[in-house]
């Protein structure tokens, strides 16, 4: 617990994703930041151990849920967004630029003439700056492009939620080859992040250890300034740029991302059923670009 709200993680090892639950102390408002849906990619099932842990924290807690936030349409776990909503409530927010995400990758995959890249599938679309709040603690919404179109990082009190924005120091910064990714727009993205306040708490929403350390997921932007192994204080824009696109082009592709963005574009939902009562998700052959050298870790 600190000052006005309390932050508690969830560490969700099969895809190393950390989800937050932010809470404000005096009306036990709350938000869901980034929760994850179990998906096994060999039998197709689906499972809520991970959201489980979450919704039994906020009812043991007490809390209201009031948001569930998405920093951006994830391509490595299946949201756990809409079933967060059935059990606890809250409105499900993005970023605008999501309808950006959808019209891409509606084309991908070929989705039903009724599903609309407009944004209309979540229930609040963030614009840049846009203050909100979460019981009586105000917050803010703050674009972060580069590793897609719609990246928002989320400022509450004294602590920023960056998604896959920037990893900790000794991981570095996210990839920016997704389409509509950009290197130059990340790194415009994560100066704008380090100009907040040096001792802002930073939250990631995943971490990739190197070997012999724990997975952790709090920094500040002190540390990150100092030792981000990418964007530390020095490292130019051009220099920056030639590392990621370097970088990137080894990087193989993540091992969900197919089914997980048709799912995230649409809040969390399943695509509707076919007339066998069976949903079910679309792979398209071929249509994306082929990995480069293979990797384990995605940054």
């Amino acid at each position: 617990m600190r000052g006005r709200t309390t932050t508690q993680a969830f560490f969700d090892r099969s895809t190393w994703t950390v989800s937050y639950v932010v809470s404000d102390n005096a009306t036990l408002a709350a938000a869901v930041i980034d929760p994850v849906l179990d998906y096994d990619f060999k039998s197709g099932h689906t499972d809520t151990k991970a959201a489980d842990q979450v919704l039994a924290y906020v009812r043991n807690e007490g809390l209201k849920v009031e948001w569930i936030l998405e920093t951006h349409a994830h391509a490595d776990h299946l949201s756990a967004a809409r079933y967060m909503q059935e059990h606890v409530g809250g409105r499900i927010a993005i970023g605008e630029n999501i309808r950006e995400v959808q019209a891409t990758f509606k084309k991908l995959y070929n989705l039903e003439r009724s599903f609309l890249p407009d944004g209309s599938q979540f229930d609040h679309l963030f614009k840049d700056g846009e203050n909100f709040r979460i019981g009586e603690v105000e917050a803010r919404a703050v674009l972060v492009p580069g590793h897609t179109p719609a990246d928002m990082a989320y400022l509450i009190e004294d602590s920023v939620f960056v998604g896959d924005t920037l990893f900790m120091p000794d991981v570095g910064t996210a990839r920016a080859d997704f389409p509509g990714g950009d290197a130059a727009t990340l790194y415009r993205s994560i100066r704008r992040l380090l100009a907040l306040p040096p001792q802002t708490r930073m939250y990631v929403c995943h971490d990739y250890p190197p070997t012999g350390r724990e997975a952790k997921w709090e920094t500040t932007v002190a540390e990150q300034r100092a030792n981000n192994i990418h964007v530390r204080e020095g490292v130019t824009e051009e220099g920056f740029v030639a590392m990621r696109n370097a970088r990137d082009a080894t990087l193989e592709v993540p091992t969900l991302i197919l089914p997980s963005i048709q799912v995230n574009v649409r809040a969390g939902r399943m695509p509707p059923a076919d007339d066998n009562g069976v949903a079910y998700l679309r792979i398209p052959i071929n249509a994306l670009p082929r990995a480069g050298a293979p990797r384990s870790k995605r940054t």
